[in-house]
């Protein structure tokens, strides 16, 4: 049975990275495995939680994922995107993305990332008055990838390893860390996908 669920998700795979949407980004250049990414704007719904980090995007995604599915003015319903991030708040609006993910006295800014032909002119109000509309500016950041599920030492240790590259490469960041989770929670976590963003300089 294990195996079969493993083909399964293998065989997913493909499917999913293709059919989910993510913003648009070239990549500058790299730094060993770090990548540097110039994006271009996008649109986010996004909602504040006050909980721990490993709670807020579980918390958020309900809130999130009703607007999306038509919890709006006009009942209109997006596909979904990815990432997900997660970043502290308050944090500099130029670092979110996706679904993103930080920690701050202030709670959790979680967002999920409105497909490309969104603009925040054209996107319907929200119903829940706790679900704002913002467009992201272009920004570049130093992105470093990893697998596994969300623990805070699994974080940690990638954040501190992103750190160690852009200060030996003496590249200047600013701003707080955003975490960007690009799966469904079925997916195993050796095939999970996870970024850290810091915004450059």
């Amino acid at each position: 049975m294990r195996k079969l669920l493993l083909s399964l998700a293998i065989a997913a795979v493909p499917s999913l990275s293709s059919a989910i949407e993510e913003p648009s980004y070239e990549v500058e250049r790299k730094i060993g495995e770090i990548e540097i990414r110039r994006y271009a704007p996008y649109v986010v719904a996004e909602v504040i939680i006050n909980t721990p980090a490993e709670d807020a995007g579980s918390e958020a995604f309900p809130i999130l994922a009703g607007y999306i599915f038509g919890k709006n003015k006009g009942s209109t319903k997006f596909a979904m995107t990815a990432p997900v991030t997660q970043a502290p708040e308050p944090m500099r609006l130029e670092m979110t993305a996706p679904v993103t993910q930080a920690a701050a006295p202030g709670g959790y800014r979680v967002q999920f990332v409105l497909p490309s032909e969104v603009t925040l002119d054209l996107a319907p109000e929200p119903d829940d008055a706790r679900v704002q509309l913002r467009e992201v500016p272009a920004s570049t950041v130093a992105v470093i990838r990893y697998s596994g599920f969300w623990t805070q030492a699994n974080y940690d240790e990638h954040l501190a390893e992103l750190e160690t590259v852009l200060r030996t490469a003496n590249v200047g960041w600013l701003g707080e860390p955003v975490l960007a989770r690009y799966n469904p929670p079925f997916m195993p976590w050796f095939l999970r996908r996870n970024e850290i963003w810091l915004k450059l300089q």
